[in-house]
């Protein structure tokens, strides 16, 4: 299995430029799955069934807020806010997750694509 979105470039330890940095002869025996981004209602789904998985307790407002972020950041952060939006409900004495919860844990982190536009801005500011 390979999974790529390195579109044309070079194939790594050779001078060829080839789609996804695959040697088109490898690239020419492989069945490529055409796929497309989650929307703002599978997000939820998968985000629900996660928090059951884990036994945590969402709103379905909070559930949303989730999606949103997912849609704004990446899925994988957005069901990464679960754990922390859980302990803030806890120490607040709930056992569900609303979504002032999770958008107080949101404040309180960074997904990967606001760290590298945060670091990209303030390049001049790090020991290079």
């Amino acid at each position: 299995v390979f999974a790529t979105n390195r579109g044309m470039c070079t194939v790594r330890g050779a001078e060829i430029v080839s789609p996804h940095g695959i040697p088109v002869d490898l690239l020419d025996r492989l069945l490529i799955i055409r796929t497309t981004p989650y929307s703002v209602e599978e997000m939820a789904q998968v985000i629900a069934l996660r928090a059951k998985t884990e036994s945590i307790e969402v709103e379905s407002e909070a559930l949303v807020t989730l999606s949103q972020i997912g849609e704004r950041a990446t899925l994988r952060y957005a069901v990464q806010l679960l754990t922390p939006a859980d302990i803030m409900a806890r120490t607040n004495g709930r056992s569900t997750i609303t979504s002032g919860d999770v958008e107080e844990v949101d404040g309180l982190f960074y997904d990967a694509k606001s760290s590298a536009k945060l670091l990209a801005e303030n390049a001049d500011k790090y020991i290079m």
